[in-house]
């Protein structure tokens, strides 16, 4: 019942936001790490609103990512996180459906620094990722997978991966 409260409160708030904003996608993402922690991840994205490269292949593009996830304890307690993130994204050419891949490096920060048995050390931690999906009509749907990790910056530094399925829809 708690992971229904906290993604009704986030889904609020992001909307409030989004309503503010022109051009946003709102996010939904289910996910688990590889110590099956589930998470569940609400965000906004922003179009760069530019394309490069441009073939009869696609085009690259991307986007800015802004989230929060909750991250349902096991033993240890829930945390949560906020992060932001530049995203680019290659688009393949295609009528209706269009394929990508995407890749990013940004930041999050998390409410407390251990998830499952894994000592983060900072609240501060990049976040890299790597996806897959299909754009269609407003909407998209893919496979995502990110690592948490504080760079060295603090011993012990174990990181965390978080693999999750994604559905975005243009406002």
């Amino acid at each position: 019942m708690q992971l229904f409260r906290v993604a009704s409160l986030a889904a609020v708030v992001l909307g409030l936001a989004a309503q503010q904003a022109l051009a946003v996608d709102i996010t939904a993402a289910v996910g688990r790490t590889e110590k099956s922690t589930s998470t569940l991840r609400i965000g906004w994205q922003k179009d760069f609103q530019s394309r490069w490269w441009q073939s009869d292949t696609g085009a690259l593009t991307g986007y800015w990512d802004a989230g929060y996830t909750y991250w349902q304890g096991d033993k240890e307690a829930d945390n949560h996180s906020l992060s932001v993130s530049p995203v680019l994204l290659y688009e393949f050419n295609s009528e209706n459906l269009k394929p990508y891949i995407e890749a990013g490096v940004g930041i999050a920060f998390f409410k407390h620094t251990r998830i499952e048995n894994r000592k983060l050390s900072t609240s501060l931690q990049f976040e890299d990722r790597l996806g897959v999906g299909l754009r269609f009509g407003r909407q998209t749907l893919g496979l995502r997978a990110i690592h948490y990790s504080n760079a060295g910056l603090k011993r012990p530094n174990d990181g965390i991966n978080m693999y999750s399925v994604h559905y975005s829809l243009a406002l």
